[in-house]
């Protein structure tokens, strides 16, 4: 076994929002039943689980108990969580090109943010004092 598959959810192969899909999933639970039981809408998990939004403190902390797992391995993979998927039946290749998306989409995320924060700056000396 490689350390690949022992850290499935380590941060640096899973998002977040990996870890709390394959943590409801785990739980048997579709997006629309656990958003009602958080009280929230469904764009709003679906929000984190595409890892645009991330919850605050308290819906974290009901987020990890109806999922039953720790509120830090839903941060950072370390900590009570789900098991890791069955290497054995996952082919090497799939792996890779998981692991390549989850990269990629870690990479836009970064960017994203960057321009955002390039933008904000543009809009400040942009704006005339009056």
């Amino acid at each position: 076994m490689s350390d690949t598959d022992q850290n499935w959810y380590a941060p640096e192969i899973a998002t977040f929002g990996d870890r709390m899909t394959a943590a409801r999933e785990a739980a048997g639970m579709t997006q629309e039943a656990l958003a009602k039981r958080l009280g929230v809408k469904k764009s709003t998990l679906r929000n984190w689980e595409n890892d645009v939004a991330e919850p605050r403190a308290n819906r974290l902390s009901m987020l990890a108990g109806l999922l039953n797992v720790s509120m830090m391995w839903l941060i950072n993979g370390e900590g009570e969580g789900v098991e890791n998927p069955d290497a054995e039946t996952m082919p090497a290749d799939l792996t890779e090109i998981i692991l390549e998306i989850r990269e990629m989409k870690s990479d836009l995320h970064s960017k994203a943010e960057q321009l955002a924060r390039l933008e904000k700056r543009l809009r400040n000396l942009m704006v005339k004092p009056t």
